[in-house]
This record gives C-alpha cells, sequence and structure tokens, in this order.
C-alpha cells in the first residue's frame, strides 16, 4: 500500500485545507497518457473504487489502477520557497 512521508503528510494536509468539506484529499489517478505518469488533483471524497491511505489525517485517494502500480511506493513532498509543492514517488525501502 503506497505510504506518505512525513512532509508529504503535511502537504497533503495543507492542500486538502481548500476543499469545503473534512473528507477531502489528494487525489492520484493514471494520466491519460502513461508516459506522462499520474494525475493529481484535489477531492472532496473518494470515488466508490479508490484506495483511501490516511497517515495523521491526511487523505489520499488512490483510483483502481495506479493502486496497483504504486502498492510498494513512498509518496514524498517538498514546498519551495514560493508555496508550490511538488511531489516525488520512491520505491519503499
Amino acid at each position: 500500500m503506497l505510504t506518505l512521508t512525513e512532509n508529504a503528510t503535511s502537504a497533503v494536509k495543507n492542500l486538502a485545507s481548500q476543499i469545503p468539506t473534512e473528507t477531502g484529499g489528494l487525489r492520484i489517478s493514471e494520466a491519460a497518457a502513461p508516459e506522462t505518469g499520474y494525475a493529481l488533483s484535489l477531492a472532496p471524497s473518494p470515488e466508490p473504487q479508490d484506495q483511501v491511505v490516511e497517515t495523521d489525517g491526511a487523505r489520499v485517494f488512490v483510483d483502481e489502477a495506479a493502486a496497483v502500480a504504486l502498492d510498494d511506493r513512498v509518496l514524498d513532498a517538498r514546498v519551495d520557497d514560493d508555496g508550490s509543492v511538488g511531489f516525488a514517488l520512491a520505491q519503499q525501502a
């Protein structure tokens, strides 16, 4: 199952605070073209087939297709000086 680093947990909670519902989170889905990676979006709630990963109040919804590929991955985040957030996936150790 996908896991989150402490940085990713903080970033997801901060982003999800922009959604006017307590059930919201970051959604990861397969991009339309496989070579472009994954699509990230804020969602008010998970889709019916989404896998829900919750860490210390940070909620990440992973679509069914992406969940298989991300099963052994760790989501990390970096916040730049201008406030922009970058996410990266790494293999679990």
